[in-house]
């Protein structure tokens, strides 16, 4: 297979697991005009050797002429490998355009809740492991995931099995998920419950604390620094804590920039929706103290616990292990063993 203005290594002998973002970087450069050698890091078994590739142009910087074979090739190798993340967030932006209550009533539902919002961060503090257990019927990894879908039924084993908190997914395309799941769990228990889904919006802030949240989720793969900011302090206003979640050493920078009290480090990165642990450990050191740490996604067991307990986690997001089980309130006993 050509290079394509690549010299080096082949697209076909080169073992990327790592595809999309190692091609976007590809895209950049070569669109940009840069040249040179340029290093991108391994994956998985490729960790440690990664990929040196030595970019150059057949035409003069700003000729589109040698450009359009590397795009064409690129650009249909990315179309195998879609990011997800990116999809959801065109169709969060979709669903604002088609909201059926006013942002006014909302406002007046949000307040209305005020005086009887649980304190999230006060239950993830009065227990350690504190683990908040996730109701999820469905994700787009690994489809559905209990066919016996019962959110306030769920809720109630989850709490009578330890959890000091519930998540639970509000969307309903790529998750299967609704604001009345939320609701119904909520009244079946006396924990907290957070609202997990993709905000990037005042209307879902206030939509969350209408619903009768104590918490929402932030993430930073998809918000600037001063739209982390500006959301967490909307929510404060409505009595709801922030979780906010991140994968990379730049998006914790930013969150707590943001001021982020309580910072979730997903294990799953939400573009290739692989799971890797070690993001976890790799952050720790970087999450001052006072801060409340919670490690999210691919926890499975309670050595998973320890471990994560000892680099610095409190708290632990578990939610497909859980939902999967058969057993809810077993498995999450399990976990705290």
């Amino acid at each position: 297979m050509a290079s394509s203005g690549l010299t080096g290594r082949t697209h076909s002998d080169t073992p990327w697991s790592g595809i999309s973002r190692s091609l976007r970087l590809v895209l950049a450069l070569y669109r940009d005009h840069h040249a040179g050698t340029f290093r991108i890091p391994g994956t998985g078994r490729h960790r440690e050797t990664g990929h040196t590739l030595r970019v150059r142009h057949r035409a003069a910087p700003g000729s589109f002429a040698a450009r359009p074979v590397l795009r064409w090739k690129f650009l249909r190798m990315i179309s195998a490998v879609p990011d997800i993340l990116a999809r959801i967030v065109e169709h969060k932006k979709a669903e604002l355009a088609q909201t059926a209550v006013p942002l006014e009533e909302l406002q007046r539902q949000a307040e209305s809740h005020i005086g009887s919002r649980r304190d999230f961060v006060a239950a993830l503090r009065r227990r350690t492991p504190a683990i908040i257990s996730e109701i999820k019927k469905a994700s787009p990894s690994r489809g559905i995931l209990a066919d016996n879908f019962d959110p306030p039924a769920i809720a109630g084993e989850y709490e009578a099995g330890g959890a000091s908190a519930l998540s639970v997914l509000t969307d309903t395309k790529f998750f299967q998920g609704s604001v009345q799941h939320l609701r119904a769990a909520r009244k079946s228990v006396r924990i907290p419950v957070l609202r997990k889904d993709f905000t990037i919006d005042p209307y879902h802030v206030i939509e969350a604390a209408a619903a009768g949240a104590d918490a929402i989720l932030l993430i930073a793969a998809i918000l600037t620094e001063r739209e982390m900011r500006d959301l967490r302090e909307l929510a404060s206003t409505l009595q709801l804590a922030s979780l906010v979640e991140v994968h990379n050493i730049d998006e914790l920078s930013a969150a707590l920039s943001a001021g982020s009290e309580i910072i979730g480090v997903n294990n799953r990165d939400l573009h290739t929706f692989e799971v890797r642990l070690e993001t976890s450990f790799r952050l720790a050191e970087r999450i001052p103290e006072g801060i409340v740490r919670v490690s999210e996604s691919g926890i499975h067991s309670p050595e998973d616990i320890r471990r994560l307990s000892d680099a610095g986690y409190s708290a632990f997001l578990v939610g497909e292990y859980l939902m999967s089980s058969g057993n809810p309130r077993r498995a999450l006993q399990e976990l705290l063993a």
